[in-house]
């Protein structure tokens, strides 16, 4: 790691994206003060997050990647043991146990086993496993890997319900639009360095087209290539213009600008076999940073 360094506010989802080998994994278990920094510290509202058990690390809460289940107990005989583990019991435990499996939905199968359950609920049960001692921060590393579309719905609803409670979020997944959807703020690593660390509307800033429109000319004939693209280009909100053979690709500052672009086309007789509109994503914006996918 290079001077990694980022804050994580009260109330805040932040995405922790990066290149396999970037260096995820080494920061989460930095965090979590389970992997010990050459320099520099780790805080949670101010307490040092070191090695060995403390308060500072008792308010983080860890959903690994790799199931940590017990596949013979019953989801709530793996609760108990799990808070048994943070010291909880009696009462305050089995009020607990029923107010996370309530929240992650499986409260109807408390005493199944997670043998019995699909990939979705078992990473569900996960979930419930690390909020049990309440933690503040709420680190999730790839939680819908092999999850169904439905249970992935339910875990989204999971976590927004955390953030609306106030509860801090990390979030590392190898979908964009998860990190989309969730995140107020997203944080980029690449070898061991942070290349961005900011909201996603200041993330798209940083590429000149934020939306582009691609429209094919029904006579590219009927266009000299270089007239029509100076003329695009200077239409209010184009960033850019370029036209290969029948096809007009159009940069744009925001896709509301798309129509009138539409319009001028049709004013000066160019008529359009096709067109679409595209806005920017996060997949431009990384690729933008690092140069490869978020996969390779």
């Amino acid at each position: 790691m290079d001077g990694v360094s980022f804050n994580v506010q009260r109330g805040q989802t932040v995405g922790l994206l990066g290149p396999n080998g970037a260096g995820k994994s080494t920061t989460v278990g930095m965090i979590c003060g389970l992997i010990s920094a050459d320099s520099g510290a780790v805080t949670l509202d101010g307490e040092p997050v070191g090695q060995g058990y403390n308060e500072a690390k008792r308010k983080i809460g860890l959903v690994p990647q790799d199931l940590a289940l017990y596949d013979d107990l019953s989801a709530i005989e793996n609760l108990k043991l799990f808070g048994a583990l943070y010291g909880l019991k009696g009462e305050a435990l089995k009020q607990r146990c029923a107010a996370v499996l309530e929240l992650v939905r499986l409260a109807d199968r408390a005493n199944d086993k997670p043998s019995t359950f699909s990939g979705g609920m078992k990473r569900r049960l996960n979930i419930a496993a690390a909020l049990l001692h309440d933690p503040q921060l709420l680190i999730l590393d790839e939680p819908t890997v092999g999850v169904d579309p439905q249970s992935r719905n339910a875990i989204f609803d999971t976590l927004e319900a955390l953030k609306a409670q106030g509860r801090s979020l990390i979030y590392t997944s190898h979908y964009m639009e998860e990190v989309e959807r969730l995140a107020d703020h997203i944080v980029i690593i690449d070898h061991g360095k942070v290349l961005a660390d900011e909201s996603p509307s200041a993330l798209y800033q940083r590429l000149p087209a934020q939306a582009a429109l691609r429209a094919e000319l029904a006579d590219a004939t009927a266009a000299a290539p270089g007239g029509l693209t100076d003329a695009v280009s200077r239409l209010p909100g184009v960033t850019s213009a370029t036209l290969q053979g029948a096809v007009l690709d159009v940069g744009l500052a925001d896709t509301s600008h798309a129509a009138s672009v539409l319009c001028w086309l049709a004013e000066q007789g160019h008529k359009l076999a096709h067109f679409a509109t595209a806005r920017t994503n996060l997949e431009d914006i990384f690729l933008s940073l690092t140069g490869r996918s978020l996969r390779d």
